[in-house]
């Protein structure tokens, strides 16, 4: 786990904690080419320099975001539910046994082949162009 999102983690309670842990835990040994950091506050995972997923304590959660979610293959994203005006999707957790490991590698597979151009988004004044 990077430093920075294990710093992160630390500084949450411990129930989220817990999730914050399991979740960087699945994500590190999913995607280990991703380039980790902390980004608008909150850990994610960047892919050719695209973020592809990530993570941060909302009130009453912990939302695990992919950006390219909404594209995700049909019938590997059941749960992930729209986010944004984009292509993100989200799932939400309030404690660390409902993150289902297996759901959560078949939403990372997809983060990997599935990917819109997040990182020339502004430079396309807020249009996205698939990548792959």
């Amino acid at each position: 786990m990077h430093p920075d999102t294990a710093a992160y983690n630390q500084s949450q309670a411990p129930g989220d904690q817990a999730i914050c842990d399991r979740l960087a835990e699945v994500i590190d040994a999913a995607l280990p080419e991703a380039e980790n950091k902390i980004w608008h506050a909150h850990p994610a995972g960047f892919l050719d320099g695209n973020p592809v997923v990530g993570y941060s304590k909302l009130k009453h959660a912990v939302r695990l975001l992919f950006w390219s979610g909404q594209s995700f293959t049909p019938g590997t994203a059941p749960g992930l539910k729209p986010e944004g005006k984009f292509k993100a999707a989200e799932q939400r957790y309030t404690a660390a046994e409902q993150v289902d490991t297996a759901q959560l590698q078949r939403w990372l597979a997809d983060a990997r082949d599935i990917q819109w151009d997040y990182k020339n988004l502004i430079k396309r004044r807020g249009r996205l162009e698939r990548l792959r």
